[in-house]
């Protein structure tokens, strides 16, 4: 079962990520932007995630992923990490949200993080 420990050490192995404690919660940011929180006691977390694709997730794994109604909408969903099959979809899920958090110049740099490294 994943942690929050699980999702921290995921997160700050992502460039240019650092961890900043907002509304009394931890959350994960790069170059500014804030791609991940972790409310819930942290037995859950909040990704970035494209509304359509959001809208898909929710309606295919509801016992995973769920929309919280103050961020309808917004392109945001929330993951159960006990739900989570395995580390590689805890990293695929975090390193997705990074990436469309992330500059375009840090993507560029970056290119090979279809894998997430330190993973």
């Amino acid at each position: 079962m994943h942690d929050a420990d699980d999702v921290r050490r995921i997160c700050l192995s992502l460039p240019d990520t650092v961890e900043k404690t907002a509304w009394g919660m931890p959350t994960f940011r790069v170059a500014g932007k804030m791609f991940v929180t972790l409310p819930e006691e942290e037995t859950s977390m909040a990704v970035r995630c494209p509304k359509a694709e959001r809208d898909e997730l929710v309606l295919a794994e509801p016992a995973k992923f769920w929309i919280a109604d103050h961020e309808a909408g917004s392109a945001w969903v929330r993951v159960r990490l006990a739900a989570l099959e395995d580390g590689g979809e805890l990293r695929d899920i975090l390193a997705d949200s990074w990436r469309q958090a992330a500059s375009t110049r840090l993507l560029e740099s970056y290119p090979e993080l279809g894998v997430v490294p330190g993973g």
